[in-house]
């Protein structure tokens, strides 16, 4: 007999927005409604909505919460209310996460829902993703039941939100992208849906994959966001439904903390965080996955070691290339690297910036992960 269970459909990475390196700055809310555009990986028979306060200061205070389909932009269709114990309002404790009731309201994958918030009080800074590729519509007042947001403001961000869990029948495979913008989709379209992440859900014939990545992450040190080895329990290992996980990270581990003041991971850091979350996938029964470090020698943003840590990214690589501590290895380097100039982005996957990848570059990401080895 099959059973109903609850399984990530959605998910989002957030951080703090204080923060000593920064490439988004949050906001604060007071009497507002801020709107999410959420594009489910996954669907199901009902759905329940994760909020957090996870990086709040005080208790967070939402005055009312409702998920819709959405019909065109920020105009929904088929609206529920959402309830916490029974209760239309919540707050949320500071450092604190929570998960709402069941909600009776089929999706399917692929499906956009919208996710509104209403904010009656001030918030502080909020808990947020910073570069999620999607925007969110946020209005003055109470609008959170309204058809449509007019007048709205776009920001580029989502906040208080981390995901929607879908009721499925069965266990269907689950893997979540865990790591950096390379899987969060920086340099992909806006709104678009063409992050790494989404061109691998579009070549699956089972399950889904969730995307956890978190832009300027590092595996080896805090900010931005919490480390991957920091954060690998509840971005990954505790994600309801996981069987796999993929990981990306080592670009911004060699070259983001440049903008700290702070050293450039060593090899042996990379490797020691590397096999540090596989054994940790191993331990709790998951396949683990691990991508190659992508090249950035044309990274345009001034004051980065980019010549001084080629060295180091490529002795990872070949330890990657060569390891069995991973179920499997996807060639990303490989698949992006221009033939001639191997250190940098080939120049139809650019996205400008030298090291972030556009729409082409993150299909043929995307087009490494071995289907054989995701969901064996």
């Amino acid at each position: 007999m099959q059973h109903n269970t609850w399984v990530a459909g959605f998910r989002t990475g957030v951080i703090d927005p204080s923060e000593q390196i920064k490439l988004a700055e949050s906001r604060e809310f007071g009497d507002e409604t801020v709107r999410h555009v959420l594009r489910m990986a996954g669907g199901g028979d009902a759905v329940r909505v994760r909020l957090t306060n996870r990086y709040g200061r005080a208790p967070l205070r939402i005055g009312a919460v409702r998920v819709a389909r959405r019909k065109t932009d920020s105009a929904i269709t088929e609206d529920r209310e959402v309830t916490f114990d029974g209760s239309a309002t919540i707050t949320i404790a500071a450092g604190a996460d929570v998960v709402s009731d069941a909600i009776e309201l089929p999706v399917a994958a692929g499906e956009d829902l919208l996710l509104s918030l209403y904010l009656p009080e001030p918030t502080g800074l909020a808990t947020f993703s910073h570069q999620p590729g999607e925007i969110a519509y946020i209005v003055a007042g109470d609008r959170a039941s309204d058809v449509e947001l007019t007048g709205a403001q776009e920001v580029p961000m989502r906040f208080f939100v981390t995901g929607i869990d879908v009721l499925v029948t069965g266990q269907p495979p689950i893997a979540v992208a865990f790591g950096d913008s390379w899987f969060e989709g920086v340099g992909t379209t806006l709104s678009a849906n063409r992050r790494s992440v989404d061109v691998l859900n579009a070549r699956l014939t089972r399950g889904w994959v969730v995307n956890n990545g978190i832009a300027g992450n590092r595996l080896t040190a805090e900010e931005v966001g919490e480390s991957g080895s920091r954060r690998f329990d509840s971005d990954a290992l505790q994600v309801p439904g996981v069987t796999d996980i993929l990981i990306n990270f080592g670009i911004n581990d060699l070259i983001l903390g440049a903008m700290g003041g702070q050293p450039a991971a060593t090899a042996e850091e990379l490797i020691a965080g590397f096999t540090g979350l596989a054994d940790r996938a191993r331990a709790a029964g998951l396949r683990i996955h691990a991508a190659t470090i992508g090249p950035y020698a044309g990274c345009v943003y001034p004051g980065m070691p980019l010549a001084e840590t080629q060295p180091t990214r490529h002795a990872v690589n070949e330890w990657l290339r060569a390891t069995d501590v991973f179920d499997s290895i996807f060639d990303v380097d490989r698949a992006v690297a221009d033939p001639d100039r191997p250190d940098y982005i080939r120049t139809d996957f650019d996205s400008g910036d030298g090291m972030h990848l556009n729409d082409a570059g993150a299909a043929a990401m995307a087009a490494t992960v071995d289907l054989t080895a995701l969901f064996h």
